[in-house]
């Protein structure tokens, strides 16, 4: 098999892939923006691999996201593997895929915070560990809508086996009225929306003031936050939260509203949740306002997909309430220097959700008038 890294001209073949196992596919400006991820261009990285065939046509893929982290005064590289896409007709691509990953230089660690039940295992076979040892097979969740939870359960013993091809001519099931409704946000005291992302806001002090402490973590810089939300495919904003204390930023977070396939219902998903180790309130503060306003945004769930015994502690009351999901290594990791792995305490900001996470279809209406307006990273870096 001829192992090579993903090229311009390999994004419709990509797209196909994703289309046969029902993944979110991207537009061509979606493609460019991944493409152009600050941390891969400093890295030189390549944006992931493709198995070709004798026509050099891509059949098998797996994405390479890149990311910067901070440590005290030292930069390192992670990389997390996404889509990982291998077509029945390529048995066994998988693993010169994998091993291509694995090998590039230049990185602590290489990993993926999102393999599911069936893929687990694989990881494994390429001494990947489970990883945090504590909670790798923990997902947190808080069910805000019973009925349209129940609702897609039913769906998923329906057709849960039915092939992507015939989901797609099903059609999209179980959306509702208020995911595009944009719905103002009812925050307690102490919470407000985070709309200044620009290099001398409030949030680039709490980002070095953040950076400074004594622990390992994912790039939140302004800049990195602006390419993030320049993302051309999302069909909505995420949802931005800050926690002010003494009119300081002292904790954040983003969620995303999600639909992961046609037949759930919308979620909302909870990308990223920080704070400074001097307020670790700000955790449960700033997820208890995600969950009181997720039903009117339209989600049936919050949802928490990367947890450690730290954060589950910040949790507090919360933690006890939320639904035990997981219950499979669904995080594998390879850390060269134990002293950094010690360090990192990551949320799914460090990994491949912010960019994998298929969003809410928009209503035709709403697509066609969007077309006219300003793209959303203008909107968030002028705020």
């Amino acid at each position: 098999m001829s192992v090579r890294p993903i090229d311009a001209p390999d994004h419709a073949a990509l797209n196909r892939l994703h289309r046969q196992v029902g993944w979110p596919e991207r537009s061509p400006a979606g493609w460019r923006w991944l493409e152009a991820n600050p941390a891969r261009l400093m890295l030189g990285a390549p944006a992931g691999w493709v198995v070709a065939d004798e026509n050099d046509n891509a059949v098998a893929m797996l994405g390479n996201f890149i990311q910067r982290f901070r440590y005290g005064a030292q930069d390192h590289f992670g990389a997390t593997g996404f889509s990982i896409i291998v077509p029945p007709s390529q048995k066994g691509a998988s693993r010169p895929l994998i091993r291509t990953f694995l090998k590039q230089p230049g990185l602590f660690a290489r990993y993926t915070f999102n393999a599911n039940a069936r893929s687990a295992p694989l990881y494994c076979l390429f001494d990947m560990k489970p990883w945090p040892a504590e909670s790798h097979g923990l997902k947190l969740s808080w069910i805000t809508d019973r009925l349209a939870c129940a609702q897609g359960r039913g769906l998923r013993l329906l057709l849960g086996r039915t092939s992507a091809e015939t989901a797609a001519r099903l059609g999209e099931r179980l959306m509702n009225g208020r995911v595009f409704r944009q719905t103002p946000l009812v925050l307690p005291a102490g919470v407000t929306v985070l709309r200044d992302l620009s290099d001398v806001s409030p949030y680039a002090d709490f980002w070095r003031r953040l950076s400074q402490e004594d622990r390992l973590l994912a790039d939140r810089s302004p800049e990195i936050l602006r390419w993030r939300l320049a993302d051309p495919d999302l069909t909505l904003p995420p949802v931005m939260l800050a926690c002010v204390r003494d009119s300081r930023i002292v904790g954040m977070a983003m969620a995303q509203m999600t639909k992961t396939s046609l037949i759930e219902p919308p979620y909302l998903d909870i990308i990223d949740l920080i704070a400074l180790e001097t307020a670790p309130e700000a955790i449960a503060l700033l997820t208890r306002a995600l969950i009181d306003n997720a039903r009117a945004l339209g989600a049936a769930k919050v949802r928490l997909q990367v947890v450690t015994p730290r954060l589950l502690a910040q949790l507090g009351d919360l933690a006890k309430t939320a639904r035990r999901e997981g219950g499979w290594g669904h995080c594998h990791a390879i850390i060269d220097d134990p002293a950094l792995a010690a360090a990192w305490t990551p949320t799914p900001f460090d990994g491949d959700y912010g960019i994998c996470w298929r969003t809410p279809p928009m209503p035709k209406p709403l697509a066609a008038a969007a077309i006219t307006r300003p793209t959303l990273g203008g909107l968030v870096s002028k705020a």
